[in-house]
């Protein structure tokens, strides 16, 4: 199966729109005003609305109360909300949204205890410990440990994902889907069009299928 990618941190629709032109199954916005990256919801939704169908659209908050993600999350449109601070999911099952709750992967993760802490309705996303700026730091987590939070469960796989790092840390991890920010960005919230068509790129299964895609497509030069 394809590992799907989201990529968080849009701020502008022109960025949205390359990601999604790119593949993109999701995209992420910072509806946390401690961010460098924080748009507010209007924002948001004039950029959701410009989107093509079928791309998911993530809204990411960090200890803010149920109403207040229930409130931005209907102002922009979105299709799920990502928990990332130190918020029990259990609290926003009235938010109405498809819930991601990041769990933070420090020296002492158990990924056994982490996976059954978490209910199967919640999806999991791995990032870095930053109890600060609570994510796009541009820090990886460990890889292995990742995997075996990735073998129990269906997870997002975030932090320090780059487009030099990225085929081995989804062959290591084989995670559901891939979270990158800060690792196509040329400044926070501004993402490198460059940067971002070399992480596509670099996907190792996306590569295969594109071969497999134009092999099946080609002309075959000895038919007459």
């Amino acid at each position: 199966m394809t590992t799907r990618v989201k990529v968080c941190g849009i701020t502008r629709l022109e960025d949205a729109l390359l990601a999604c032109h790119l593949g993109a199954d999701a995209l992420g916005f910072v509806c946390w005003p401690g961010s460098p990256r924080f748009v507010e919801a209007e924002q948001v939704r004039a950029i959701v609305t410009a989107l093509p169908p079928f791309v998911a659209t993530v809204g990411v908050f960090v200890n803010q109360t149920p109403e207040y993600v229930a409130a931005v999350a209907s102002t922009a449109m979105l299709s799920a909300v990502q928990l990332h601070g130190d918020e029990d999911p259990a609290l926003y099952a009235g938010v109405g949204r498809r819930l991601i709750k990041s769990v933070a992967v420090s020296a002492d993760f158990d990924a056994a205890r982490a996976v059954n802490a978490l209910s199967q309705r919640v999806t999991m996303l791995l990032d870095a410990h930053d109890p600060i700026r609570r994510g796009g730091t541009g820090r990886t987590i460990d890889w292995k440990v990742a995997a075996r939070a990735a073998h129990l469960r269906r997870v997002i796989l975030s932090g320090g994902l780059t487009p030099h790092n990225v085929a081995v840390a989804q062959s290591s991890v084989r995670p559901y889907a891939l979270d990158v920010s800060s690792g196509v960005e040329s400044a926070p919230g501004v993402k490198d069009p460059v940067r971002l068509r070399a992480f596509f790129g670099a996907l190792v299964d996306r590569d295969t299928a594109s071969d497999e895609s134009t092999r099946a497509t080609a002309p075959d030069p000895n038919a007459h």
